[in-house]
């Protein structure tokens, strides 16, 4: 069963990086292929790792209205964990109370105990080795 899942969730990833996207790719902050470190802020540093593209935007928008649908749909990963950019949405989430607009990626998960998921997340939560490490505030 794991095995379909994972296959289920690989081809609709393909399918949305096949199907391109608003603007052109290499505007993302990341490229694909890119080698990334996810880790959140200094204040809570795990990485919420959404199932589709949709939810991982309405989670920076501020849209997600229920504490079960986190559960359901996000895998928590630890700082540092490792992956690869396989997709990017360009300027698609915009968190709330800011004039930030972020990039959605989409990943694979190289490291780690979900090694080989895929899934989505902010660009502001993954980094190229340079800017992995905390910042001071």
């Amino acid at each position: 069963m794991g095995r379909v899942v994972r296959s289920v969730a690989a081809a609709v990833l393909a399918a949305v990086c096949a199907c391109g996207s608003r603007v052109d790719a290499s505007s993302c902050a990341l490229s694909t292929g890119a080698a990334v470190i996810l880790r959140s802020s200094d204040f809570d540093p795990d990485v919420l790792v959404w199932d589709s593209r949709q939810r991982a935007i309405d989670y920076v928008d501020g849209n997600i209205k229920s504490a079960n649908e986190v559960i359901t749909h996000t895998l928590l990963s630890q700082p540092g964990t490792h992956a690869v950019v396989v997709a990017c949405d360009p300027a698609s989430a915009k968190p709330r109370y800011t004039s930030l607009v972020l990039d959605t990626i989409g990943i694979k998960i190289t490291s780690g105990p979900n090694r080989g998921r895929y899934g989505w997340v902010s660009s502001g939560d993954a980094h190229n080795g340079a800017t992995a490490q905390s910042t001071p505030q």
